[in-house]
C-alpha cells in the first residue's frame, strides 16, 4: 500500500494556509503546516516523513528564500516556491538556490494539486528505476571518486557536498569527457523539459560545483567552458 504522501504548507497568511490545507486534505494529501520560515524549519527537523514543502516566497523573518537554502544543506526534499512574483529572475534564482517548481499567486487548487503529483512522481519514478550510473558503484576519474550508492563525492582525497542538482551534472558530464552539451541540453537533463527557457540557471549550478571540485574554479580542469555553446568535461583528467 502506498503511504499516503506529506505535504508542509509555509506561509505567513493563515487564510492561505486554511484555504491550501483542506483543498489537499480533500485530494488524499496529509498536510503540516507552518506560520514563518523558523517554524518551518522546526517541522523540517521533526517530522522524517514529509514528502514536499509548499513554501512562501516573501514572509517576515526568515523568507522563503532563507528557509530553501538552510533545508537544502541537509535535504533533497522537494520545494514548490509560492509567489507574486513572476519576473524572470525571480524564477530563475528560485530554481539555482534549490526549488523544484514554483507557481504564481493567484493560483487554481487544481493546477497546485497537478504539480505536486508531478513532482512527486518523478521522485518515485527516480527511486524505482535504475540510474544509467548505477551500472556502478564506484566511479573513478583523476582525482575524483564518485560512490553512486551512496551519491558520495571525493575530490583529491576529500569528502565533496553536492547538492542534488550538483551531483546530477557532474554525473553527467564527467562519464563523457570531451563531449559537449549545451545549456539547454542539461537543464533538460537535470530539471526536465518544463524548465526550457531558463537556461541561465546552469550557469550558477555549475559555477557552484567549480568551486567544490577545481582547485582554481577561474581556471577549471574539471568542468570547461565552451564560449557559445555550455560546458564540456576535461578530456586530459
Amino acid at each position: 500500500m502506498v503511504p499516503t504522501p506529506t505535504i508542509l504548507v509555509v506561509d505567513d497568511e493563515e487564510k492561505m494556509i486554511s484555504v491550501i490545507q483542506n483543498y489537499l486534505e480533500q485530494e488524499g494529501f496529509k498536510v503540516l503546516t507552518a506560520l514563518n520560515g523558523q517554524e518551518a524549519l522546526n517541522k523540517v527537523r521533526t517530522f522524517s516523513d514529509i514528502d514536499l514543502i509548499l513554501l512562501d516566497w516573501m514572509m517576515p523573518g526568515l523568507s522563503g528564500i532563507d528557509v530553501c537554502k538552510q533545508v537544502r544543506q541537509t535535504s533533497e526534499i522537494p520545494i514548490i516556491f509560492l509567489t507574486a512574483k513572476s519576473e524572470e529572475f525571480d524564477k530563475l534564482k528560485g530554481l539555482e538556490i534549490g526549488a523544484d517548481d514554483y507557481i504564481t499567486k493567484p493560483f487554481s487548487m487544481r493546477e497546485l494539486v497537478a504539480r505536486i503529483r508531478v513532482i512527486l512522481r518523478r521522485i518515485q519514478k527516480n527511486q524505482s528505476t535504475q540510474p544509467e550510473e548505477s551500472n556502478k558503484d564506484l566511479f573513478v576519474r583523476g582525482n575524483i571518486t564518485i560512490d553512486y550508492a551512496k551519491r558520495y563525492v571525493e575530490v583529491r582525497g576529500k569528502a565533496v557536498s553536492l547538492t542534488k542538482t550538483e551531483f546530477k551534472l557532474l554525473t553527467i558530464l564527467i562519464q563523457r569527457p570531451g563531449q559537449v552539451f549545451s545549456r539547454l541540453q542539461l537543464l533538460e537533463m537535470v530539471f526536465g523539459e518544463e524548465y526550457a527557457g531558463y537556461e541561465r540557471s546552469i550557469d550558477t549550478h555549475i559555477s557552484n560545483l567549480r568551486k567544490k571540485i577545481d582547485e582554481d574554479p577561474s581556471n577549471p580542469d574539471y568542468i570547461q567552458t565552451v564560449f557559445g555553446v555550455g560546458y564540456k568535461f576535461g578530456e586530459l583528467v
